[in-house]
Order: structure tokens, then C-alpha cells, then sequence
């Protein structure tokens, strides 16, 4: 049984720090994640307020943006930019598409796929959305020098670059274990 110090059952507001909710004891071993998980929640909710007054949710505007710096692109291209999954975008284009923000058309080149690609009223809209997000960092960084956000858009960059890599040599065990299985079944078999 571990014991916990003093500190680790208070929460950040008795520690002299500003947070939403308390601090459980049991995420007291990954303080960082915990915060991760407020800002995460905190900064969903304003870009959804924000959002919710152009006719948006959160994520739509990422879509919107890759079309109008890409132009059309195949759904499952959309799925790649995103890092998303097939159904959620399946989702997400829907809703656009029946706000009148995008559209399909059949691709030229591949007559299985359709491209989506931005309309006008998407186009009137872009100019909204760019304020929305410079609404929202201004709101996020409030009170930090450019030094400041400079090495907080460092740190968050070398956590996710982190993650990535963290995913990646996950999927890569993964790989191993079913090549290993199969090599098992093969003996078991044989």
C-alpha cells in the first residue's frame, strides 16, 4: 500500500492553484494527464459555444479548414488529415453537408469515391470561424508573454510527439504479437 503525501489529497484550489474541478487522490500519480484532461474538457466547451454561434460544433471548423486550404478531398483523405475514424467523419460531412457547408460530387478520377468540397456559404463562413479560433487562443493564453506561448506550444508538441510515438511502438508490438500467434496456430496446425 502506498501512502499519500499531505498535498496529494487536496485539490489544486487548496494548493494556491485555479482549477475546475478537485484533483482525485488516484490521479495524484499523473498530475499531467489530469490537466491535460481539464484544459482538454475547459477548451472543448468554449470552441463549442463559439461554434454554436456560426452554426458550427467542435471539429466541423478543422474540416472546413483543410477544404478551403485543400480544396475537395475523398472522405477517407478527410479521415487521414483528421486522425479520425470513417464513421465520426461519415458524421461530421453529413451534418455539414446538410447545413449547407458542403457537398459531394463524384470524383473525376475514381468512380467509387465522391470528393467533398466546401460551397459559397462555406466560403462566407471562413472568415467567422478564423475569429472563433483567434477569440479562443487569445482566451487560452491570456496573461502569457509570446515567450510563454512559444515554449507552451513546445511543451504540448513534444507530449503529443510523445503519444505518437507511444501509439506507434503499440501498434508495432501489436504487429508482433499477431505475427507470433499466427506462427503458433501454424505449428499447432502443422
Amino acid at each position: 500500500m502506498t501512502e499519500s503525501t499531505p498535498e496529494a489529497g487536496k485539490s489544486p484550489v487548496e494548493k494556491g492553484q485555479d482549477a475546475t474541478v478537485p484533483v482525485p487522490t488516484a490521479a495524484g500519480c499523473g498530475p499531467v494527464s489530469h490537466a491535460i484532461f481539464r484544459l482538454a474538457r475547459l477548451h472543448r466547451m468554449f470552441a463549442g459555444q463559439l461554434l454554436r454561434r456560426i452554426g458550427l460544433h467542435p471539429g466541423q471548423e478543422l474540416v472546413m479548414m483543410h477544404l478551403w486550404e485543400l480544396g475537395p478531398q475523398r472522405q477517407t483523405d478527410l479521415v487521414r488529415l483528421m486522425d479520425s475514424d470513417a464513421a465520426t467523419m461519415t458524421r461530421t460531412v453529413r451534418r455539414l453537408e446538410q447545413a449547407g457547408f458542403v457537398r459531394r460530387r463524384p470524383s473525376p478520377t475514381d468512380k467509387r469515391a465522391s470528393l467533398i468540397e466546401p460551397t459559397a456559404a462555406s466560403h462566407a463562413l471562413r472568415r467567422e470561424v478564423e475569429q472563433v479560433w483567434s477569440h479562443l487562443e487569445d482566451l487560452s493564453t491570456a496573461g502569457l508573454s509570446t515567450d510563454e506561448r512559444t515554449e507552451a506550444l513546445h511543451t504540448l508538441e513534444r507530449l503529443e510527439q510523445n503519444l505518437v510515438r507511444a501509439a506507434a511502438e503499440g501498434a508495432e508490438a501489436a504487429d508482433v504479437a499477431e505475427a507470433a500467434d499466427a506462427a503458433e496456430a501454424t505449428e499447432v496446425e502443422g
